[in-house]
């Protein structure tokens, strides 16, 4: 008998997980968030294949960083006019919105592919504690059990 997991419907089975990021760092935050997007911590990864789970992040608007990455970290995009460049610090997008940070961060930390946007739309981002997914959640993380 193979202990192989072969590729299973069983094996891609997607969880639900829930992460709190109260006091939590940003960059080290979205590396987690990324490698459970992508299915890196699974037996059966492959990088071809999407075999991630669901991410809920839960308390968005309490997410640290260090050092003087506040003021000085800019976030840059382009309108693709002529001096188009436009820029935002670290504080004034978090006062625009609170989610949008972790949010760009994740999608740096996933390989630019064709299964960016779609490990990306499995991303929840909430800025508050509440959130509509409480019934498909198996995995709390950072969350204290009632």
């Amino acid at each position: 008998m193979s202990q192989a997991v072969g590729n299973t419907a069983l094996a891609y089975a997607r969880v639900w997980h829930v992460v709190d990021a109260r006091q939590r760092v940003l960059g080290r935050l979205a590396t987690n968030v990324a490698t459970t997007l992508m299915g890196k911590h699974k037996p059966i990864y492959d990088p071809a294949s999407d075999c991630g789970d669901y991410v809920v992040v839960v308390n968005a608007k309490d997410i640290l960083v260090t050092g003087k990455k506040a003021e000085q970290k800019l976030y840059r995009h382009h309108t693709m006019h002529p001096g188009g460049l436009k820029e935002i610090n670290y504080a004034d997008l978090k006062k625009k919105d609170p989610t949008e940070s972790l949010r760009k961060a994740v999608s740096g930390m996933l390989p630019k592919n064709r299964l960016r946007d779609v490990r990306l739309n499995r991303l929840m981002i909430f800025e508050g504690a509440e959130h509509p997914y409480e019934d498909n959640i198996i995995k709390h993380h950072g969350i204290q059990q009632q």
